[in-house]
């Protein structure tokens, strides 16, 4: 059985939703990964939810450590599709931006220039607001995840 592991610290309850809505057509098993400050109700049986502490990566690094190949990693971070293409895994976005290994290294690069100008006191933009076409496209992009 499939697994859809979430990193649910940063995971638009949109796309949370989503997930949960298509669960029964699909079969798959979920994990939300979440650090201790947010709170994911349980969802049924098929539903783990893991709870980790504080400090900085922790869910990336539990996240990490519990997808296996084929499974479908749902994050934000660039870092974290990065890690999960290399162990196998799909990766996408809560926006339905499909990770690939052939666009990762370009992803990567761009986060470790934005992350050197804020620490030069520059300033990035953050994400955008969440609009119905990315809900459209994040389902579209898990159901062929899903079925790839």
């Amino acid at each position: 059985m499939p697994t859809v592991v979430i990193d649910a610290d940063a995971c638009p309850r949109g796309a949370a939703d989503t997930v949960r809505r298509l669960q029964p057509g699909y079969g798959y098993r979920v994990i939300t990964v979440a650090s201790i400050s947010h709170v994911i109700s349980d969802w049924g049986p098929w539903h783990e939810r893991v709870v980790v502490g504080p400090e900085p990566q922790a869910s990336d690094i539990a996240v990490a450590n519990r997808s296996r190949p084929g499974d479908v990693v749902v994050t934000q971070d660039w870092g974290l599709a990065a890690l999960a293409l290399g162990r196998g895994c799909r990766a996408i976005s809560p926006s339905g931006y499909t990770y690939r290994s052939e666009t990762i290294d370009l992803l990567l690069e761009e986060r470790h220039v934005k992350a050197k100008v804020r620490r030069g006191g520059g300033r990035t933009r953050g994400p955008r607001a969440r609009t119905a076409e990315d809900e459209a496209r994040f389902e579209a992009a898990l159901v062929a995840a899903l079925t790839a």
